[in-house]
């Protein structure tokens, strides 16, 4: 008996699609995925509108973690702690994973106590700059003495102008160094070494 023609084009299309089946999959075994990040990006630089480039590379970053150091090996990068992992492939292995979340944690516990350890110094600093305030408002400050050698000097200039003086001369130059001398007596000795000098 011979199959009527439709049930033999539905046998054939069945066929075909059996036939068909295992070349689709063997062709995608063949097609080459890029292995990581750089290899998935220099395929998106091929795509034909800035469109397409943008939405290949998002893929690619999405896609690859790590991206390939010069001498061999990857490289990820954490942004939250702003360093860089060692690790084995294109995207970190679950234990490399672990690695970065227990770093990642440390970095926190880091920062807390650097901010705790800052607050403190901060408020030590504002404290001690209390206690000077209100030491120096408690403690008067000393008044400076008139300038009296200063003083002394210029009168006996004055003098020896007066006096018609050549300066610099010894008969004028005297009754200064006279007076330094007795200010320094005074200064050693006291008022009594003026005494003396009343009585002599």
């Amino acid at each position: 008996m011979i199959a009527s023609r439709p049930s033999m084009l539905l046998l054939v299309s069945v066929a075909g699609c059996i036939v068909l089946q295992p070349s689709r999959a063997h062709a995608q075994w063949w097609s080459h995925t890029p292995a990581d990040f750089e290899e998935c990006a220099d395929a998106a630089e091929k795509a034909a509108t800035k469109e397409q480039k943008t939405a290949a590379l998002t893929a690619c970053n999405a896609k690859f973690a790590g991206r390939r150091k010069p001498g061999g090996g990857y490289t990820y990068y954490d942004f939250m702690q702003n360093r860089s992992f060692d690790i084995a492939g294109p995207n970190p292995t679950p234990e490399e994973q672990k690695h970065i979340d227990q770093q990642y944690t440390e970095f926190l516990d880091q920062q807390r106590r650097d901010s705790i350890a800052a607050a403190f110094a901060a408020k030590q600093q504002q404290l001690q700059q209390a206690n000077l305030k209100s030491e120096t408002e408690k403690v008067p400050l000393p008044v400076q003495a008139p300038n009296k050698p200063q003083a002394a000097a210029a009168n006996l200039k004055t003098r020896a102008k007066a006096a018609g003086c050549a300066e610099h001369s010894f008969s004028c130059e005297w009754p200064r160094l006279s007076e330094s001398i007795n200010d320094l007596k005074k200064a050693l000795f006291g008022s009594s070494a003026s005494k003396a000098k009343q009585r002599g």
